[in-house]
């Protein structure tokens, strides 16, 4: 049974509540395995082999002094100053992933749990008719059985011919297993933004602050009425490759739109104007940021596809627009 959402974030993904009977289960299934192999084998796997690129060390003004969506704690502007790391190029794709799985047997949660979100749009007829609830705040969110990475639609669907396409319906201590065995880590907030940037100041997206330059289509978003007509003018309806669209000024491909991508900060909407020095966000906190936004964000319902939106999930939530990419300290070696 799927769990209520928080009204600020709900028409991204879908969150557990954490009072009812699923997600009991999910952090007794949790509680009973372990989230990746153990150190001392993540550590003999050496570095994920996939495309990572330099971040140069630097200041920027992260968040803005114009926030869009107020309860999501975009402001205010702070300058934050950041040492050199690695990103992830693109997305992690479902061959990426495939390998781990096929590497180390991870069973993600939403395997383990035995459903996930999918947005109805997406959803067979045959799926759908199985269905009998949905998110109140969010009719077109569907708790779907059988749906997981394999399977983004439910039992009968694949990713047979989207092995390049983003991984979804990857929780957040997925997306970590995941990092932990490639070598890798997940990048702090501060880093994805800045990454996401690629090099501008104060702009609203990764290439500037028209979304479509000369016509040109940048991301991977909605377009046509949310949700019911995606006219699917960027040549999508659903994900995209993760090689899609134009890259940033650092390279990087999808930073905005095609799916969410989780980050290792815990969620706080209260900032200080200070500056920052390498921040790792709160100590603790219920939700894990997520940035970027998916394919569908539109603006007049979900304008989080900006460098400087931001979201939130719990650690075990996962959904059809859900997934990550891996950030690393130092220069990942061979495989």
């Amino acid at each position: 049974a799927a769990g209520s959402s928080s009204s600020s974030s709900v028409c991204c993904v879908p969150k557990w509540a954490g009072q009812n009977a699923v997600s009991k289960s999910r952090a007794e299934v949790r509680s009973r395995s372990s989230l990746c192999c153990s150190v001392s084998h993540c550590a003999s796997l050496g570095a994920f082999a996939v495309q990572m690129v330099l971040i140069p060390a630097g200041v920027f003004t992260m968040g803005t002094q114009e926030p869009q969506i107020q309860q999501d704690g975009e402001g205010p502007a702070r300058r934050v100053h950041l040492g050199s790391f690695y990103m992830d190029q693109y997305e992690v794709s479902n061959l990426d992933f495939e390998s781990f799985v096929n590497s180390t047997g991870y069973i993600t949660e939403a395997e383990k749990f035995g459903d996930s979100f999918v947005f109805e749009g997406m959803l067979s007829e045959a799926v759908k008719a199985d269905i009998h609830q949905a998110v109140a705040a969010a009719p077109w969110w569907l708790p779907v059985k059988g749906a997981s990475w394999r399977h983004p639609e439910g039992p009968d669907s694949s990713i047979s011919s989207r092995m390049d396409h983003p991984v979804l319906h990857v929780s957040w201590n997925d997306a970590l297993a995941f990092c932990r065995w490639a070598g890798k880590r997940l990048p702090t907030e501060a880093e994805w933004e800045y990454s996401c940037r690629g090099g501008l100041e104060n702009r609203l997206f990764p290439w500037g602050n028209k979304l479509q330059p000369k016509g040109q289509h940048y991301a991977n978003i909605w377009q046509g009425e949310f949700p019911t007509n995606n006219t699917a003018e960027d040549g999508y309806k659903g994900t995209a490759p993760v090689s899609a669209f134009p890259p940033n000024g650092y390279g990087l491909y999808n930073m905005v739109g095609n799916a969410w991508e989780w980050t290792s900060d815990w969620w706080a909407v209260h900032h200080s104007p200070q500056d920052f020095h390498n921040p790792q966000g709160p100590s603790s906190g219920t939700d894990r940021v997520k940035k970027g936004g998916s394919y569908m964000c539109h603006k007049s319902y979900c304008y989080r596809y900006r460098c400087a939106a931001r979201s939130q999930n719990t650690p075990d939530s996962s959904a059809s627009n859900l997934g990550f990419r891996c950030a690393a300290s130092t220069a990942p070696g061979p495989r």
